[in-house]
């Protein structure tokens, strides 16, 4: 009897190895930092993902695992037009290559299309999906149209009567010069 894979502890060469994909749907509460952007949280918001593992050959002749991550979903945000409720879909499809540590990692970021991550005991899928939505939300979350037109006000403006009554800020400043 095999043990289910569990997308929060995965042993990713294992994951490679068996080559087949790793199909979910996760409650928007239980990613926590995503959960914080969203504007009346809704227990039932589920995100849907896949994961699938590859081996492929590198350029070495070694082989390296790769994982093809996809999700997708749609959160309420606050529209910052108008203060109220829209819908965002979002959509993520990244590639994964693992490497052996971290210097690698760095040596060959720039010249990779792919994200690269290190290979270690036990891979949280979970928490990279997470990263990878809280990237792609918008940085100012707007309907294309606003359901209702937005007032702009700034407030009352203070303005004198007569702007001859008004003291002249650099007065201050003549007296310090005359001394």
């Amino acid at each position: 009897m095999t043990r289910p894979l569990q997308a929060t502890n995965l042993n990713m060469q294992a994951f490679a190895e068996a080559g087949v994909p790793l199909n979910g749907s996760t409650p928007l509460q239980n990613l926590q930092r995503l959960a914080q952007e969203i504007k009346g949280l809704q227990p039932d918001l589920l995100i849907n993902w896949q994961a699938k593992p590859e081996l492929r050959v590198g350029g070495a002749g070694e082989m390296a695992i790769w994982l093809h991550l996809t999700a997708n979903t749609t959160l309420p945000l606050t529209c910052q037009r108008c203060m109220g409720l829209v819908q965002i879909t979002l959509q993520t499809d990244q590639w994964y290559r693992f490497v052996a540590s971290e210097d690698v990692a760095m040596a060959e970021d720039d010249a990779a299309e792919e994200d690269l991550l290190v290979l270690g005991p036990q891979f949280d899928l979970i928490e990279v999906l997470e990263d990878e939505l809280l990237m792609a939300l918008p940085l100012v979350p707007m309907h294309d149209v606003c359901p209702e037109v937005p007032v702009f006000s700034a407030g009352v403006l203070d303005v004198p009567e007569n702007p001859a009554d008004k003291p002249n800020p650099f007065a201050a400043l003549a007296q310090l010069k005359k001394k």
